[in-house]
């Protein structure tokens, strides 16, 4: 059994910064590379950013490119999200996802393991 926890969403004005971290626990031999998903309300989940199994690759969207970075901590088994330039539309509910390759994909099928999300909500 492997569970991962988001936190670290909230409020936050246009133009402010949130860091999001994901925790891995249980069996953290099934996630290698992790990823960052959000979706909004009626729309499809997209793909933010991923991060290989050694930290060493990450890929991030052109939509938040230059203004969010993702990073891990193995030894925490931990995964963080760090947004700046927030903007109103990117209010939505962001997702932690881990699959068991070393590197991450931009497709949420390729995830087997998933957090329950943390709200971000940014207000213009």
């Amino acid at each position: 059994q492997v569970t991962l926890v988001e936190s670290g969403g909230g409020l936050v004005q246009a133009g402010g910064s949130l860091r999001l971290s994901c925790k891995v626990s249980g069996r953290t031999d099934y996630v290698a590379a992790m990823a960052w998903f959000r979706q909004s309300p009626g729309k499809e989940r997209e793909f933010v950013s991923g991060i290989s199994d050694n930290g060493g690759y990450t890929d991030v969207a052109e939509s938040v490119k230059g203004r969010f970075f993702v990073c891990r901590n193995n030894a925490k088994n931990e995964a963080y999200l760090e947004m700046d330039i927030l903007k109103p539309e990117e209010t939505s509910v962001y997702y932690c996802a881990g699959r068991d390759r070393d590197y991450p994909s931009q497709s949420e099928e390729n995830y087997t393991r998933w957090g329950q999300g943390t709200q971000v909500t940014v207000t213009s």
